[in-house]
């Protein structure tokens, strides 16, 4: 699959893409259409909402805190009876990405450092277990096709979707690769946040390395993984997700 077919066009919702068709354990392949990420669906259009019911979604998984999504209520395709997993543990302050671009000097040193930091954290606060054990259950269901989403799709869902590509045997490079992607999305995302936080909109704008999707940063996440686990099956283990989970979700997602 290319860029130009992995991505979904919409008007209002950035960064809606298929990360499926990938090469995997055993010389087996993802099956394309069934793993779907994007941002938020606040202000997805008419046009937005037809497009995305005619995916025949069977799971949204709302990676947002319980403050973001009150703020930016997702928008559903009339009809829509599929299933929404998302979760209140923790605390209802707003993400951290606001919090640093409004109060801190946004030199590139200082964005490397902050997502240096949260990709090394971001796989065990305590809200993501929940959730990345909801999504795993959620691809298992006949005829799946499930869409996980943040706010910009590419960092919570960046953990998300490295997670399955890892546990999947997609090799490392190729989710670095697919990480990257997030950055044709980011001048848009931009121009939103600056409209809706006009407070700090100058800051935002001048925010270039933040709106990256640094290679590095998703290396940074792979290395903690693997320094700390040992493989991606062992950090699977460790936030709740069985070995046979693991071995039902390879026989149910790769092409033979």
């Amino acid at each position: 699959m290319t860029l130009i077919t992995r991505i979904l066009p919409l008007e209002g919702v950035e960064n809606f893409r298929d990360f499926g068709g990938y090469p995997a354990a055993n010389s087996r392949r993802m099956r394309p259409g069934r793993f779907w990420r994007s941002a938020h669906l606040g202000r997805a259009t008419q046009a937005d909402l037809d497009a995305i019911h005619a995916l025949d979604l069977t799971t949204v998984v709302d990676l947002r805190r319980p403050k973001e999504r009150e703020s930016e209520p997702s928008r559903r395709p009339a009809g829509y009876s599929g299933e929404v997993i998302d979760c209140d543990l923790g605390d209802r302050a707003e993400a951290p990405h606001l919090a640093f671009l409004r109060d801190t000097d946004l030199t590139p040193a200082s964005v490397d450092a902050f997502f240096l930091d949260y990709y090394a954290k971001a796989p065990f606060e305590p809200r993501h277990p929940i959730l990345f054990r909801g999504y795993f259950e959620a691809l298992l269901a006949a005829e799946a096709s499930v869409l996980i989403h943040c706010t910009a799709g590419k960092d919570r869902t960046g953990v998300l979707s490295t997670m399955l590509l890892g546990l999947l045997g997609v090799p490392d490079e190729l989710i670095v690769e697919d990480y990257a992607l997030s950055a044709h999305a980011m001048g848009a995302l931009k121009e939103r946040l600056a409209e809706r936080y006009p407070d700090f909109a100058e800051q935002i704008l001048e925010a270039g390395e933040m709106f990256s999707a640094a290679p590095e940063h998703m290396e940074r996440l792979i290395g903690v993984i693997r320094q700390r686990y040992g493989s991606f099956d062992d950090c699977a283990s460790a936030i709740g997700i069985t070995a046979s989970t693991v071995a039902s979700l390879r026989n149910s997602l790769l092409d033979r």
